[in-house]
C-alpha cells in the first residue's frame, strides 16, 4: 500500500504538470529540473569534495565511515539534457550514506551541445582514472545512475566489456530507459498513471541525445546489446512508470543471457521515486536495498 507520505506527493506533483507535452525547451528543462530538486539535501554527516577529472567537474560524496578503497560512480538523470552534480547531490549522498562508500557523481556532458556518445566517453574516463589515478580495484567499483543514468550506466558496462577492460564489480539502474527506440508496451499503458514524463518529452529529448545514430545502436539503446559477461545488476523501477517494460525486457533478456538481474518493483511509485530520499518512507526503503545490495557483494 503506498503510504500517505507518497500519496501526498503524487497529489502535488500532478498538480504541478512536470510532464511535457509539446516543445522540448532544453534550458527550461535545465531551470525546471534545478528547482524540482532544490530542497532535497543531502543527509546529515556527508561532506562533498569537488574534483576535476580528464576536463570533467565532480564531487566526492562521503562520511567518516566510508571506505576509501572503494566507490561508486553516480550518473544523474535528465533526460540526457539536464541535470548536474547539484540536481542530484541529495539521492547521491543518501546512497553514499547507507552504502558506506564514497560516490563519485560526475557531471558529465549534455546533450545537444554534446550529443553521444560525449557523455558515455566522460563515464569511461571517470571509471579509468578511478582505476588509475586513485588505484582502485575495479572490484570494489559500481557504476550506478537514475534515469537517463541508468541508461548510461548499462552504456557504460557493455562499452567497458566490448573494450575488454576490466569491469566492475555491480550496476545499480533506477528507472532506466533502456531502449531508445521507445517501443514498450507501458509507454502507452502507462501514460495515464505516469507523473514524471510524457512519451513525447522522452522521444525528443533522444533525437537531441542521438542526432543521426540508429536507435537501436547496442551501446547507447542497452535493450539491443549483446549482455553476456555484464556484472550483476539492480533494478529498481515503479510500477507507475512509462518505462516499466524497459526494466522488465531488459532483465529478461540478460537473465536469458547469464548476467545476474536483481528486479526491484515498486507498486504505484513514480519515475525515480527514490530522489525524495528520508521525505517519503518509500524512498527511504529502497535506498536502504540499494545499500544493501551492495555491501552483500563487496563486504
Amino acid at each position: 500500500m503506498v503510504s500517505i507520505r507518497a500519496r501526498f506527493f503524487i497529489k502535488i506533483m500532478n498538480l504541478l504538470s512536470l510532464k511535457v507535452e509539446e516543445e522540448l525547451n532544453v534550458e527550461k528543462q535545465r531551470k525546471d529540473l534545478k528547482n524540482q530538486t532544490i530542497l532535497f539535501l543531502k543527509p546529515f554527516g556527508v561532506k562533498v569534495d569537488h574534483v576535476h577529472i580528464k576536463g570533467i567537474n565532480g564531487e566526492w560524496l562521503y562520511t567518516r565511515k566510508s571506505m576509501k578503497d572503494r566507490a561508486i560512480i553516480y550518473l544523474h538523470g535528465g533526460s540526457y539534457i539536464a541535470g548536474s552534480p547539484k540536481t542530484h547531490r541529495s539521492l547521491a549522498a543518501h546512497i553514499s550514506k547507507v552504502s558506506k562508500f564514497p560516490v563519485l557523481l560526475i557531471d558529465y556532458r549534455l546533450a545537444p551541445e554534446n550529443p553521444f556518445p560525449a557523455a558515455l566517453e566522460d563515464v569511461i574516463s571517470a571509471y579509468e582514472w578511478l582505476l588509475d589515478a586513485k588505484e582502485i580495484d575495479p572490484k570494489k567499483v559500481i557504476i550506478a545512475g537514475d534515469s537517463a543514468g541508468g541508461t548510461l550506466t548499462l552504456s557504460a558496462l557493455i562499452k567497458l566489456r566490448d573494450d575488454g577492460s576490466p569491469l566492475p564489480a555491480a550496476g545499480i539502474c533506477l528507472s532506466p530507459c533502456t531502449d531508445l527506440a521507445i517501443t514498450g508496451d507501458s509507454i502507452k499503458t502507462k501514460a495515464e498513471e505516469e507523473i514524471m514524463l510524457s512519451e513525447f518529452e522522452i522521444v525528443e529529448a533522444v533525437k537531441l541525445y542521438l542526432k543521426d545514430v540508429d536507435r537501436k545502436h547496442p551501446v547507447a539503446s542497452p535493450l539491443y546489446a549483446d549482455l553476456t559477461g555484464l556484472p550483476p545488476l539492480l533494478f529498481q523501477t515503479g510500477t507507475a512508470e512509462m518505462l516499466l517494460d524497459d526494466t522488465i525486457r531488459f532483465a529478461e533478456k540478460a537473465k536469458n543471457e547469464g548476467v545476474e538481474v536483481t528486479v526491484d518493483l515498486w507498486t504505484d511509485m513514480f519515475h525515480v521515486f527514490q530522489i525524495f530520499g528520508n521525505l517519503m518512507p518509500e524512498s527511504k526503503k529502497a535506498i536502504e536495498k540499494i545499500g544493501k545490495f551492495i555491501q552483500e557483494r563487496l563486504f
